[in-house]
């Protein structure tokens, strides 16, 4: 993996929480991950692993250590600056889908790179489509995302995550919520991102058969790494 380019950094990442009492969740946390790598995060519950994704992702930005994305520290820059950079950068997807029901597929997939205001709406629409299209999904476009499948709404989700060509997909549970068919369905579909599309895929799974196929797996427990693979 050295050989790769370094796409994210942590760097003795520490987290408390304070509420109803003080509690390290995050302890000296230190890792690399590499563009093109598809990267899992294990662990039992509280062994804070989800906590670690979104420092990661820059939604909290309440830790101490520093995290580096691309090659620039993102600690410490200001909530307008990580917004952007979540926005052009930073693909999510959750184990709940979060699309919005009453619009279709495509608007839905679309709205990230409408917010992103880098491409006129015909553009966004077609990205939009082409990636839909990458999730066999293109036929279901004009479909409220409600009358779909939860497996096709996952797959919707994926390709809302792709509209704007992050560098990483991060992803909490993104299996959670689907039988073991449309599991490997998204698990492809990582692989595939990852592999030809040199996107980082960076998820959070409590499936041990989808982390043991992934590329590399980093361990929590209690708060630190126990074991990050090569």
């Amino acid at each position: 993996m050295e050989s790769k380019k370094i796409i994210l950094e942590a760097q003795n990442i520490e987290k408390y929480f304070y509420d109803p009492v003080k509690f390290q969740v995050l302890k000296k946390i230190s890792f690399k991950a590499y563009q093109g790598e598809f990267l899992t995060l294990i662990g039992k519950s509280g062994s804070g692993k989800s906590t670690l994704l979104y420092c990661l992702s820059t939604m909290d930005t309440d830790y101490s250590g520093k995290i580096i994305i691309d090659g620039k520290t993102i600690t410490g820059l200001k909530s307008n600056a990580l917004a952007n950079l979540r926005n052009s950068s930073i693909g999510f997807v959750f184990q709940f889908h979060y699309l919005l029901p009453e619009f279709s597929c495509l608007k839905n997939v679309m709205l990230p790179a409408l917010k992103l205001k880098k491409y006129s709406y015909k553009e966004v629409e077609q990205k939009a489509y082409d990636s839909l299209k990458l999730l066999d999904l293109k036929d279901q476009a004009l479909k409220p995302a409600s009358k779909l499948s939860g497996g096709q709404q996952q797959r919707v989700s994926i390709a809302r995550a792709l509209i704007n060509q992050p560098k990483i997909i991060m992803c909490d549970e993104p299996t959670g919520n689907l039988d073991s068919k449309n599991t490997n369905i998204v698990f492809d579909i990582f692989k595939q991102l990852a592999h030809d599309n040199n996107q980082t895929i960076i998820a959070v799974t409590h499936d041990n058969d989808f982390a043991q196929k992934s590329d590399r797996t980093i361990e929590l427990a209690d708060g630190e790494i126990i074991s990050q693979g090569i």
